[in-house]
């Protein structure tokens, strides 16, 4: 996989003459749905370099305040999954205030025409675009006339029973912890990414020694509850218990936290960062009378895991 280049602004754009098929969006997840259309580029892009233009936050962050959904990957998660689906540029435009003030007309020549030298622009049939999204696919095209780009349509979008996939389906699935119909729809293992921090070390006095990541995380957290993961560290993949919640038995968190059980290694991860990867929900989160009762259900949610992530790939 050839490096991709990312460009971060609107000062940043290349500038360069160099032609690039274009296709924008949010692509929160880069899901199948996601995927399709990035197949759809790179068979049109010709020559040309295939480029997506995103954004670093959902419109409504600097919209509607209060009313944007959360991420379901991070900026770098997505560049990363878009350099795998096989995209040479990724351009992530800040949506400020700056943005969202340019007019269509100015979006077309500042970021598609002089930005980019964009040759061929692949888009939904509702896209909006420009200040008040004013814009649309009919006056995209019209624009592409004058700067010498021609504007293509996504094909049909991937589906999934009669329903197309989105990322707010996903969103939906993780926040009822359903990672396995999340999984579907995204075409591998939801992640989130992060630093592992220092705990109460709870699962060591149990005999489960955790791995607890530090907030921020990368990556939307599914619901509360016990999974079977798999960690990464340092490209090793390690199959993995991972529980998410306040630990309810001790009563010590009043906020979620992710933190991973290695099945079969013992492992300083502390101040390493790692990627756990939610394979199936085992069961929901609670309190237990007795830190003894706690390790006994540990030990039967690890015979359950062990079951399951034995035919993960890698895992």
């Amino acid at each position: 996989m050839s490096p991709v280049v990312v460009n971060y602004g609107l000062d940043s754009l290349p500038g360069d003459g160099v032609r690039r098929a274009v296709s924008i969006g949010k692509f929160d997840g880069v899901h199948r749905g996601h995927s399709q259309v990035i197949d759809q580029l790179r068979r049109m892009a010709g020559k040309a370099e295939t480029t997506v233009i995103t954004f670093d936050r959902h419109p409504h962050v600097t919209l509607r305040p209060g009313e944007a959904p959360l991420p379901i990957a991070s900026d770098s998660q997505k560049v990363e999954l878009l350099a795998q689906a096989g995209i040479s540029r990724v351009v992530v435009l800040p949506f400020d205030h700056e943005l969202s003030s340019l007019s269509h007309e100015d979006f077309s020549r500042v970021v598609l025409a002089e930005g980019l030298s964009a040759s061929v622009v692949l888009v939904g049939q509702d896209f909006r675009y420009g200040f008040g999204g004013a814009g649309t696919v009919e006056t995209l095209r019209a624009e592409g006339d004058h700067w010498g780009f021609r504007v293509e349509g996504v094909e049909d979008f991937c589906q999934e029973e009669g329903e197309r996939i989105s990322s707010t389906m996903i969103r939906g699935h993780l926040e009822k912890g359903e990672v396995a119909e999340a999984a579907k729809l995204l075409g591998r293992y939801h992640a989130v990414r992060g630093e592992v921090g220092s705990g109460a070390r709870r699962g060591r006095e149990l005999g489960y020694p955790t791995a607890n990541l530090s907030q921020p995380l990368e990556g939307l957290m599914p619901a509360d509850g016990v999974y079977a993961t798999i960690v990464t560290h340092r490209g090793i993949r390690y199959p993995a218990a991972t529980s998410v919640g306040v630990n309810p038995t001790f009563g010590e968190l009043t906020e979620s936290v992710v933190e991973s059980h290695l099945l079969d290694e013992k492992i300083d991860l502390y101040g390493e960062t790692i990627r756990v990867e939610f394979v199936e929900f085992i069961r929901g989160m609670r309190a237990f009378p007795s830190a003894d009762h706690l390790a006994a259900q540990m030990s039967a949610d690890e015979k359950v895991i062990r079951g399951i992530v034995k035919d993960v790939p890698g895992g």
